[in-house]
């Protein structure tokens, strides 16, 4: 009997990342003009996110629409290990930022890549440039609260705004949503698995 031919899951070409409610600021609190210590403070799996892609050579942007010192600030933690996209002069929903981000980064194909973000509409310019997109349910805009009023919520109360923010989420059109980039990794394998088999964003 002949042995199974295992045939190996597409690699990912880039993956950009929103900055405020996914890498940094939980909650997204920075677009309240909420502007606290904290806020910098990477979210929950981030880092090793970005440090498993940085040694499987995938490279990755982050995108913000707040101003452009707020951003910067935001972000001093991640200088290491990921790069600012090139603001684009169409806001989102326009797919611009997206595309303008992969070619800053030198990636020549849509095919491959992918967005992660708990903004909704940062989100759609992903979907509408054709990436697949990742939604964060936890940490995001939509959810809106702090990782210390996030974590003074009962049980009960967390899993009510996360099951409605996975909701408005998937109403979006995204392919998948998670709590946060401690789960995006699965997520990842999940959809090369969806790719393997053919599916498209």
């Amino acid at each position: 009997m002949l042995a199974p031919v295992t045939v190996p899951l597409p690699a990912f070409t880039a993956v950009l990342f929103g900055l405020s409610g996914c890498l940094v600021d939980f909650g997204a609190q920075a677009s309240k003009k909420l502007i606290t210590g904290d806020q910098s403070q990477a979210t929950a799996g981030a880092l090793q996110v970005l440090q498993s892609l940085s040694r499987q050579g995938i490279p990755c942007a982050w995108l913000d629409e707040l101003p452009e010192t707020v951003s910067e600030s935001l972000a001093r933690s991640l200088t290491s290990l990921i790069v600012a996209a090139p603001r684009a002069s169409t806001p989102w929903p326009a797919p611009n930022a997206c595309w303008q981000a992969l070619m800053a980064l030198g990636v020549n194909q849509l095919d491959g890549s992918v967005l992660v973000s708990g903004e909704p509409k940062l989100l759609q310019a992903g979907l509408n440039a054709g990436l697949w997109t990742v939604g964060l349910a936890s940490c995001g805009s939509l959810c809106g609260v702090s990782q210390a009023q996030w974590q003074a919520l009962s049980n009960a109360e967390r899993e009510y705004r996360r099951s409605q923010a996975t909701l408005q989420l998937y109403a979006t059109g995204v392919h998948s949503v998670i709590d946060d980039l401690g789960e995006f990794e699965s997520c990842l394998a999940d959809i090369a698995l969806r790719r393997s088999k053919g599916e498209k964003p």
